[in-house]
This record gives C-alpha cells, structure tokens and sequence, in this order.
C-alpha cells in the first residue's frame, strides 16, 4: 500500500498546531504558578477560597475532585491555617448548587457556620478569582484545590494583582480523572487568552460584601 507522503505531512503539521497552544500555555502557567505549598510551610492566610466542582458524576457517583477539595479545607482550617473558608460556585438554575454542597459538607466535619461564606456567582475559576478580589475584597488569600487546577488560578490571581497562595488537595488518579485533566489542559489556554488578550470580566459582579470581623490568627 503506497503512502501519501503529503497527507502525512499535512496530518502531522495539523496535529502539532493542535497540540502547541496546550504545551505553550502548559508551560507558561507551570512556570508562572510556583506557590504550591505544603501544609506545614503554608503562611496563614484570613481567607482560603474553595473551587467549586460537581458533587456528583454524570454517572451519579461522588466527585472525589469535591470529597478531596472539602477534605483539604477541612484540614487548614482545623489546623489554623485559615480564619473563614470562601465557597464559590457555580448557581445556574435552582437544582444546581455548589457553594451549598460545599456549605453541607463543611459542616458536616464541624466547620462553623459564621466562618464560612458562599459566592453564588463563581461561574468559573476566572470568576471565582476576580470575584473574590472585587466583591469580597480580597488580594492576599489561599486558594483550595486540586495541583493542576491551583496552577492555573494561581496565574489568574497574579495577573489581575492578587497576592495569593494555594494548598493543594489530594489529586484523582488518571483512572478515575482523565476528562477533568484533559478540560484542564484545554482551560490553561482560556485563562492566558483571558488574562492577556479579552481582559475578560466576570459575568456577575455586584455591590461589595465583607467577610466576618478582622480577627486575630487562631493559635
């Protein structure tokens, strides 16, 4: 069977202008976000603020992205790592909440009701960070979730001039997480042309909202 050497070409020369903007923007945001820490070296911050993600599969089994993301922020704020716990989600239609099934679960490992505070309106990481900067009025905060996804709200953060951190929770084998990590590769290219190119703003914003009282570091 002869083979056309120019449709190979042309196949190659298309799959690589496929893949060089995920490895370009792979790069820039790895480069870019070094701030992963670990528990012990991780400074206290007032405010930790938590992704939102499905509790649920499309199958109906639980998002272990959500267990191990509610576990994490358990964990720093029982350790005093954080004051208040910022939940925000996605809230598009009545049956579908986020920030709430964070709230239930939090409190269902003791985490106080008046520490933690639910943004609605987090439609995506983009609005989840700029929203917690312009509404809530945060600039220097810890961000809570899974490696990859910290990475690239890291690079968010930084580039509309927040001063953030972030914990890392535990991550999903590739098993049970391969769709998560290849939309993931796919979002590290919206958030560059996001933050360099639209100058994209979050859906909603909205009158300002303060979070508890300035209290001392719990020791």
């Amino acid at each position: 069977m002869k083979v056309n050497r120019k449709l190979l070409f042309f196949v190659g020369l298309g799959a690589l202008v496929g893949i060089a903007p995920i490895v370009y923007a792979a790069y820039r945001i790895e480069q870019h976000s070094a701030s992963i820490l670990d528990l012990k070296s991780l400074p206290h911050k007032r405010v930790g603020l938590v992704l939102g993600c499905s509790p649920v599969l499309s199958s109906g089994a639980p998002n272990l992205f959500f267990k191990n993301r509610i576990t994490a922020a358990a964990l720093l704020f029982t350790s005093k790592k954080v004051d208040y716990l910022l939940l925000s989600g996605d809230n598009h239609t009545p049956t579908y909440n986020e920030p709430a099934a964070m709230k239930s679960e939090l409190l269902h490992l003791g985490i106080p009701e008046d520490r933690i505070i639910l943004d609605h309106a987090g439609l995506s990481t983009f609005d989840s960070i700029v929203r917690a900067k312009e509404v809530f009025g945060l600039s220097d905060l810890c961000i809570i979730t899974q490696r990859d996804h910290a990475l690239r709200a890291i690079y968010i953060a930084t580039k509309n001039g927040m001063e953030v951190v972030a914990y890392a929770a535990q991550d999903v084998s590739i098993f049970n997480g391969a769709r998560t990590k290849i939309r993931e590769s796919l979002a590290r290219i919206r958030a560059i042309l996001d933050v360099n190119v639209f100058a994209r703003k979050p859906r909603y914003l909205g009158p300002p909202i303060q979070i508890g009282e300035k209290v001392e570091t719990r020791r």
